[in-house]
């Protein structure tokens, strides 16, 4: 794809090449969603509503969601609303049936809506942070959603599968990674946006200029730029004291020297899965469960029996070294999932909550570290090498001061310094539109929205918008103006002011917002969750702390 001439004049670019920009490609392209009577979806006033104006690009968002805090149906409070409007119409009560859904979004080509742009990623494919892989973690491992959460629209995931497998997918499937990027490196030919993607090209200083903006680095003049380039396309760098240990050889298991893994989530635990199970292991990790409790506490061990497993022995490390703190042991559980006894924990793995690097030597294949442990002790440890993995960031850095200034606050300068952002830096700006500054959009996880299932909102309001500014409309023209369609964050003003969810629901824990808890829960009969579960006593410990994801 990068080797085709790029257009110098679109009105569009999309910078970033992963599956919001690729979802909004699709839209672009002409092909425009209309919600489908026929398929009435279980929110009353919503399906009346939508009948009246059946075109998604000719909605009033805050008139279609000021209702769903108080709805009998289960809509996340944390995704913009936005996102959980497109997402309950694309699979109504897909978080609380545990039987088939109904898709009420149909797709209709209408080649008159097209709109000339180009979409720039910095990937050999297509697929974002789906085809990058910055850790020495297996492309194996399964993904925290399950396979109907992952689709693109034209081609679904289990499209994908049933091509390529020949089958038809598993129930409950949470397919590798390396078979989610396959999918999405596909999905441009399959639904014919190809000619728009491009891979492997870097974009770097974007001014605005008049009538528009300039992408100095492929000196292409566009109308509406839109920024879907996310917050995982960088990991956080090590402490200064830390960085020396990039520097180490790659490991050789048969030294016995352990690999150094420092960070308490999710990718630290994908590193430590991966490592072969009988390589050392000394893992560093924060553990303040109160205040800041790790996103693998929500890992419910039959949903996700490789995460559940790392928490546990992270959570039984933290009470040898602090004391049991009124915590219940991990180990009281009748029957440990198969998972767990892959390795010999007690002989590879070393859990070193709040422990401090003081000091550090190293040599060619390995480094002596003091170690300043939670409770003052100093102890001393060799290790062959380090996977620094305290989460990942994205970055405006291709952004010129104009727009950045334009795009950020005055009590936040991260823009204009270039620094690593996260999903909180622009958050507080798409709760109040996607449009953040004239005609530039923003889309995907750089939104605070980081699933899948949660782009397609964002998508739907940034191609009605640009198609609205070159009088492309569907349906009945809209005349409410963009500030009140841009409704505000239906997120309350803090845990307390939550209802207990109802039986069913999908839940998030630990301040992860995004974790996809497993629907076979609403299976378990009382003795299996008894026998299963004996770490969360009680029917509601995915609720504690909070919040309807």
């Amino acid at each position: 794809m990068a080797s085709r001439p790029i257009p110098n004049s679109v009105d569009t670019v999309i910078v970033g090449n992963g599956p919001s920009a690729l979802i909004l490609s699709y839209i672009l392209h002409g092909n425009i969603p209309y919600y489908n009577p026929a398929k009435a979806h279980p929110d009353p006033m919503l399906h009346a509503k939508l009948s009246q104006s059946p075109c998604l690009l000719d909605v009033d968002i805050a008139d279609l969601t000021t209702h769903f805090a108080a709805s009998r149906l289960s809509y996340s409070t944390q995704a913009l609303p936005v996102n959980v409007l497109l997402d309950t119409l694309l699979r109504p009560l897909a978080d609380t049936d545990p039987g088939e859904y109904t898709s009420c979004v149909e797709w209709r080509l209408e080649e008159d809506r097209r709109v000339q742009h180009v979409v720039l990623g910095n990937t050999p494919q297509a697929g974002g942070q789906w085809a990058d892989n910055p850790v020495s973690a297996s492309w194996n491992i399964g993904t925290l959603s399950y396979s109907e959460m992952l689709s693109l629209p034209g081609y679904t995931f289990d499209d994908h599968y049933r091509e390529i497998q020949g089958g038809e997918l598993p129930d409950f499937y949470r397919p590798p990674r390396r078979e989610v990027a396959a999918y999405i490196a596909a999905y441009p030919a399959v639904v014919g946006i190809a000619n728009s993607i491009y891979t492997d090209e870097e974009v770097q200083d974007i001014g605005k200029v008049d009538d528009g903006f300039h992408i100095d680095s492929h000196n292409i003049f566009c109308k509406h730029l839109v920024l879907a380039s996310g917050i995982f396309s960088s990991l956080i760098p090590p402490r200064p004291i830390l960085r020396p240990l990039s520097t180490l050889l790659e490991p050789n298991p048969m030294h016995g020297k352990p690999l150094l893994v420092v960070g308490s989530g999710f990718t630290a635990a994908d590193v430590i899965i991966s490592t072969p199970p009988t390589r050392k292991i000394l893992h560093i990790f924060k553990w303040d469960p109160e205040n800041n409790p790790s996103p693998l506490r929500a890992c419910h061990p039959r949903a996700y029996p490789e995460y559940a497993s790392v928490y546990r022995r992270m959570k039984l490390a933290a009470q040898v070294a602090l004391g049991p703190q009124g915590l219940v042991s991990p180990m009281r559980i009748k029957r440990p999932n198969p998972f767990f006894k892959e390795r010999d924990w007690d002989k590879v793995y070393e859990g070193l909550p709040n422990t401090f690097v003081k000091r550090l030597k190293c040599h060619n294949s390995s480094a002596l570290l003091t170690l300043e442990t939670a409770n003052g002790h100093t102890i001393q440890r060799e290790i062959s090498n380090m996977e620094y993995v305290i989460g990942r960031r994205g970055s405006l850095g291709y952004l010129g001061d104009n727009i950045a200034k334009s795009i950020g606050t005055l009590e936040d300068q991260t823009l204009l310094n270039k620094a690593l952002i996260s999903g909180q830096t622009l958050r507080r700006n798409v709760e109040q539109s996607l449009e953040v500054a004239p005609n530039v959009f923003v889309i995907g996880s750089l939104t605070g929205d980081s699933l899948i299932r949660f782009a397609y909102g964002g998508c739907v309001f940034t191609a009605r918008e640009i198609m609205r500014s070159n009088d492309s409309k569907c349906g009945t023209p809209n005349t409410t103006p963009r500030s009140s369609c841009e409704s505000l964050s239906t997120a309350p003003s803090s845990t307390s002011d939550l209802q207990l969810p109802k039986t069913g629901a999908r839940i998030a824990v630990g301040g992860h917002p995004d974790l996809h808890l497993d629907k076979r829960a609403r299976t378990y009969t009382s003795d299996q969750e008894a026998e299963n579960c004996e770490m969360w006593p009680d029917p509601w410990w995915w609720y504690r702390g909070c919040v309807v994801s």
